[in-house]
């Protein structure tokens, strides 16, 4: 622009440029907020599956409260599950939903059912803490199925630490039903020792020693 002389010429200038180039700039613009919108109308959306998401979770808790849930409720509930994870199955709930669903198939006597939400979980979800909940509630299912052996290997892997004392608790469970009292006391005692160094109550585990006769604890 410096090398033109007169505004004549500038004034040309510009408009050749704008006729060459205007369409694009004005498209760029355009796309620009195109890319906004579209950014602002996804976060809008996500907003809103998380909100859905959570109002059904909800109403599924809300179905399962109480100890023990009549027929009627177990049957709306199972429903839900499946309807949370046929619209939000990426998600947490859809994780939480999955481990509720194994709990209401065992009160059904369900265990195939419990077996495949919890081997759902492990296939679907990326969460470890979530991922290591199912390991153990799918060592207790083979342990009442009387398998104890491949519970011990479920226990092998995949658990988080921060479910360790859960881990030792189940692990002595699976050895006291293998008869190997010895293997049981240790386990049981180190979930005892992991769950009050790390102020995790675990009911029942004492009783559990207790009914095994031991003097004195090996750890």
């Amino acid at each position: 622009m410096a090398e033109l002389r007169t505004e004549e010429e500038q004034l040309d200038a510009i408009k050749r440029w704008w006729k060459e180039n205007g369409i694009s700039l004005i498209a760029g613009v355009a796309i620009a907020g195109a890319g906004i919108l579209g950014w602002n109308t996804w976060q809008d959306y996500q907003a809103n599956e998380a909100e859905a998401a959570s109002m059904r979770y909800q109403q599924l808790i809300n179905l399962t409260a109480g100890t023990e849930p009549d027929e009627a409720s177990i049957g709306q509930a199972r429903e839900l599950v499946v309807e949370i994870i046929d619209n939000h199955g990426k998600t947490l709930y859809a994780d939480l939903a999955r481990l509720i669903d194994a709990r209401l198939a065992v009160a059904q006597g369900d265990q195939v059912g419990a077996r495949d939400a919890l081997e759902a979980v492990l296939d679907a979800s990326d969460r470890d803490y979530v991922q290591g909940v199912a390991r153990l509630r799918l060592s207790r299912l083979l342990i009442a199925d009387g398998d104890p052996e491949a519970a011990i290997s479920m226990l092998e892997t995949g658990i988080p630490d921060s479910l360790a004392a859960e881990r030792a608790n189940v692990r002595g469970d699976a050895h006291h039903a293998l008869g190997n009292d010895d293997d049981a006391n240790d386990a049981w005692q180190e979930a005892l020792s992991l769950s009050e160094a790390r102020d995790q109550p675990l009911y029942g585990v004492q009783l559990k020693l207790d009914n095994l006769g031991y003097e004195e604890a090996t750890l």
